[in-house]
């Protein structure tokens, strides 16, 4: 009989760890239904807008205090972190003399904080020397003084100098700081940080740039609005072509989508918010910004203004993607400088919710592609991020999103497993019926 009752013993512990995998913690500490992300995604859903949705194959790495203790950036990955108002958090990252490398900083402030005008990040690249490679910032505008994902994007670039900073190999450090004023929230933001490695070039990396380029969007697309509901973070995008596409926006909510720009190529886009009953006005209603492959911004807009009646906004007309924008002085158009995907954020103020009703808010996005592919540089190593595939052409076509993608893989996996776990289950039940059955008869 002892041998039975070990046997039953196990058999529950089989039973209970099939039923673990049905609920299990999430990495940001709430429950998550794992193996089941269509469930999880729809209870994420009823609870509202989500502040961002972090790359789910990032790992944690803690920045250090100084660059003594600074943690490793490695490249290609994606890494989570927080960071506290006032603090600077240092990372390092080795390079060698030839490589162009980029790190993007993505600041997440929660929902129902409270930020101010001037909250800000500041992320700054050095070299072994302590000399500034780049830095930038990322802040809370005036007319968009509401919690949104805030990203700067740092970058070590060579520019065939022979003597200066930045241009040796070696140890680098990034540094990111927090500014917020007494009045904001001060709990912490997360962060998310990603390092991307640019190889040098074989042929075709000229410093020549287009001088001359359309400067006036070619307008509304023609055909139909197709449906595509965007993401909520840069790894959660909705793939886009050109094209008009709708989706729904709630109140402080901020949507992604990626479109795949080739060389030569230029890219158009704007937003529209629909209209809606209620009174009054509000100043910076929605924001819509572009970034590059290294999630380096290219243009931002957040003054639209919106009473209830159909209002659109639209970034700045930017230059075809070439090489050689690296080696010009505006920001914007120095953000042209590789093909691959480009990042569209959409963000609705809260304040629209409180004037005009917390509901979701019709949102279209007209997206213009212009231009023949060209023939990019021929590059010395792998550079899959600064490229656009036949595959990516068709991910936009399709609207792929890709925590969809992987959902669907997942889903695939736990029904042929849900199969045979069921199974399981149920012939353990039996077994465990027959050996009562057995026990009392032998009484």
């Amino acid at each position: 009989m002892k041998r039975l009752r070990s046997r039953g013993r196990a058999a529950l512990v089989a039973a209970a760890a099939m039923c673990a995998v049905v609920a299990q913690p999430a990495a940001s500490g709430g429950p998550v239904l794992a193996g089941l992300p269509g469930l999880a995604g729809t209870a994420a859903a009823a609870e509202g807008p989500t502040a961002y949705e972090f790359d789910k194959d990032a790992g944690r790495l803690e920045g250090g205090t100084g660059t003594g203790d600074a943690g490793e950036l490695d490249e290609g990955a994606t890494h989570l972190d927080s960071i506290e108002p006032g603090k600077k958090l240092f990372y390092q990252l080795d390079l060698d003399d030839a490589e162009n490398a980029y790190v993007s900083v993505t600041a997440v402030p929660e929902l129902e904080s409270r930020v101010d005008y001037g909250d800000k990040i500041t992320v700054r690249m050095q070299d072994g020397d302590g000399k500034d490679c780049d830095s930038e910032q990322a802040r809370v505008l005036p007319t968009g003084d509401y919690p949104q994902p805030l990203t700067a994007s740092v970058s070590r670039t060579l520019t065939g100098k022979e003597y200066g900073a930045c241009l040796g190999a070696g140890t680098y450090h990034v540094i990111v700081e927090r500014e917020s004023k007494p009045a904001s929230s001060q709990e912490p933001w997360d962060l998310e940080l990603r390092f991307l490695s640019e190889p040098p070039v074989k042929s075709g990396g000229s410093a020549e740039a287009p001088e001359d380029w359309p400067s006036d969007s070619p307008g509304q697309s023609s055909g139909t609005s197709e449906p595509r509901e965007g993401g909520a973070g840069f790894s959660a995008a909705t793939s886009l072509g050109g094209g008009e596409w709708t989706a729904e926006i709630e109140p402080g909510e901020s949507l992604f989508y990626r479109v795949p720009v080739d060389w030569g190529q230029q890219l158009f886009a704007a937003a529209e918010l629909g209209g809606s009953d209620g009174d009054g006005i509000v100043t910076g209603a929605m924001s819509l910004a572009v970034y590059n492959p290294a999630r380096g911004l290219v243009d931002s807009t957040d003054t639209m203004s919106y009473n209830g009646e159909a209002k659109s906004t639209s970034t700045d007309p930017a230059p075809p993607v070439s090489y050689g924008n690296r080696f010009r002085s505006a920001a914007h158009e120095k953000a042209m400088r590789f093909a691959g995907w480009y990042y569209l954020r959409v963000s609705l103020n809260p304040e629209v919710g409180e004037k005009f009703g917390q509901k979701s808010y019709g949102l279209t996005l007209r997206v213009d592609v212009e231009g023949s592919a060209k023939d990019g540089p021929e590059y010395d190593g792998p550079a899959e991020e600064f490229n656009v595939s036949d595959e990516n052409r068709d991910q936009a076509d399709a609207g792929e999103n890709p925590r969809d993608a992987g959902d669907s893989g997942t889903m695939t996996l736990v029904a042929a497993g849900g199969i045979g776990t069921g199974t399981v289950l149920v012939l353990g039940l039996g077994g465990w019926a027959l050996l009562a059955r057995r026990r009392e008869a032998g009484r």
